[in-house]
């Protein structure tokens, strides 16, 4: 029996679990089974590894950027963005990290994507944000980062956010929790009231399905998108990982 599974904290709402046991069930997978690491400190990820019959392995907040010195090896993608949401064991043995946020994330934005959207804000700094930086890269869109703290000199705060900012920047992602099961009616601290129909939201939260973040960009008509595509792609390219690398 092949096993994969989940390794987070207080993931007990997790998308990826009962998305692969549906997935094995509807495709007559039986020789696979999927499970949550719920584990406190990131240390507790070595008695994991021990069992060798973990072939593949998903990561999710607050582990994406502190499991990377437990690994063997990281793809180049990985490397580069300095954060790790897929690791394969490989045949011979090693723990092989990969991201395949990026692959999501910029599968669902880019139908969206028109030759206006040349700016974009990045809420948030944790390990998801630089999956996003690293896409929107790819694509050509400037970014900046926003922080609740001057922790860099290059980002923005919060309080920096004016009209003319956001007016500027036509894509706003959030990457941070604000907004997530039960805390639905929080939300990043933005000016709304400058969005227009020519902004996308994207909020990688996918529980509940339609954000705080979210109503607010529905109610200026502006282009809205949650988590939930960029979930499903990134899994599927995950289990093509652990398949057929």
């Amino acid at each position: 029996m092949r096993k994969f599974g989940l390794i987070g904290k207080n993931i007990s709402y997790s998308f990826s679990q009962n998305y692969f046991s549906n997935k094995f069930s509807s495709e007559a997978i039986t020789d696979a089974s999927y499970e949550n690491f719920d584990i406190p400190n990131i240390e507790d990820v070595l008695s994991i590894f021990e069992s060798t019959e973990i072939v593949g392995l998903n990561v999710t907040i607050p582990y994406k950027e502190t499991i990377i010195p437990y690994l063997d090896k990281l793809h180049k993608k990985a490397h580069k963005i300095g954060a790790v949401n897929t690791i394969k064991r490989t045949k011979k043995g090693e723990l092989v990290g990969y991201n395949t946020d990026c692959y999501g994330f910029k599968k669902s934005l880019k139908p969206h994507v028109r030759p206006t959207h040349k700016h974009a804000l990045i809420l948030g700094t944790g390990g998801a944000s630089k999956a996003i930086a690293f896409t929107l890269d790819e694509l050509g869109i400037s970014y900046k980062f926003v922080s609740r703290t001057c922790e860099n000199p290059e980002y923005l705060t919060y309080n920096e956010l004016k009209g003319a900012t956001i007016s500027k920047h036509l894509i706003i992602i959030n990457c941070t929790p604000l907004g997530t099961f039960p805390n639905i009616t929080d939300a990043p601290n933005l000016p709304y009231e400058f969005l227009t129909k020519d902004h996308i939201l994207y909020d990688l939260i996918y529980n509940p399905e339609e954000t705080q973040f979210l109503k607010y960009g529905n109610l200026k008509n502006a282009t809205t998108i949650n988590g939930l595509q960029m979930l499903k792609f990134q899994a599927e390219k995950a289990w093509r990982i652990w398949n057929t690398y």
